[in-house]
């Protein structure tokens, strides 16, 4: 599978009055990361989104919390598709502080048509074969 992999520096903002990173932050960081990892695929958001009125919303995620991060830490993010389903499938991101595994995060996504009344209308479709090919392929 494809994997991409972006470096995160940890500024002042990051971090709650504790020093560590406020835990949502990551949960941006991962969404840019699945973006991210489309984007090396060759979709971009912007095409999916307003010319081919697709989306890929986040109907589940799950995350471990290994080692903290704080102010001036560099974390990598490796972020991979694991399984796909007819519609759905499971993107996987572990965050490296080095070489140890510090936060690890599960996310399911839906392939789906944004309804011509808005996104009250939203509708599962297939993933097609050319999205699948491309998340596929092996970039080790």
């Amino acid at each position: 599978m494809l994997i991409t992999r972006r470096t995160i520096r940890i500024e002042w903002g990051d971090c709650d009055p504790a020093g560590i990173v406020f835990y949502p932050r990551y949960f941006e960081w991962f969404d840019a990361c699945t973006l991210g990892l489309f984007q090396a695929a060759g979709f971009l958001k912007g095409d999916l989104e307003s010319r081919q009125g697709l989306a890929i919303p986040m109907v589940d995620m799950r995350s471990r919390f290994l080692i903290p991060s704080g102010f001036g830490d560099e974390l990598t993010v490796e972020t991979t598709i694991t399984r796909f389903g007819r519609s759905s499938f499971d993107v996987l991101h572990k965050m490296l502080k080095g070489t140890d595994l510090a936060v690890e995060c599960s996310e399911t996504r839906v392939w789906i048509r944004l309804g011509p009344s808005g996104p009250g209308r939203l509708k599962s479709q297939p993933i097609p074969e050319a999205v699948i090919q491309a998340l596929s392929q092996d970039n080790k």
